[in-house]
């Protein structure tokens, strides 16, 4: 059921990431340019994704647990903190250099192109470099990571 479910859902997701443009570099990377050929219309794609989120999660919640699933696993930390932030920063810096996140990433992917494939590893090899940076800084006396290593 959860496979199935995941690929409903997986399905859907790629097919909104291509229908609404998400996928295509050049035009997320026009809705960032505000002084240029600015496009708005990623503005309404992500207010519709708000919507849509938000009314799937009033619904799932009202159920009391998840379709596929035991408990839901929501996150702990609800603080905005420095690692959020830059985090957060890095991510919108990224995604308007390369005009892809990871999300939108990957139903392209299936496109044969091989603009994904370098984003996805120029992603690996940061998120092999954060792991990396997380460990030293864990085993060094006196040094904290940025976050939990996951388990």
């Amino acid at each position: 059921m959860q496979i199935l479910l995941a690929f409903i859902f997986g399905l859907i997701f790629g097919l909104g990431i291509l229908i609404s443009g998400m996928g295509n570099p050049a035009k997320v990377m026009n809705f960032f340019d505000l002084a240029g050929h600015w496009d708005p219309s990623l503005a309404f794609v992500m207010a519709g994704a708000v919507a849509v989120t938000t009314a799937g999660y009033q619904f799932i919640f009202q159920s009391g647990k998840p379709l596929a699933g035991e408990a839901f696993l929501l996150p702990t930390n609800p603080r905005i903190d420095a690692p959020l932030l830059a985090g957060s920063a890095l991510f919108g810096i990224g995604w308007g250099i390369a005009g892809f996140c990871p999300g939108g990433a990957i139903p392209m992917l299936g496109t044969g192109r091989l603009e994904p494939l370098i984003f996805f590893a120029g992603l690996a090899a940061g998120l092999i470099a954060a792991r990396n940076a997380q460990a030293a800084a864990s085993a060094t006396p006196g040094g904290t990571a940025l976050a939990p290593p996951r388990s």
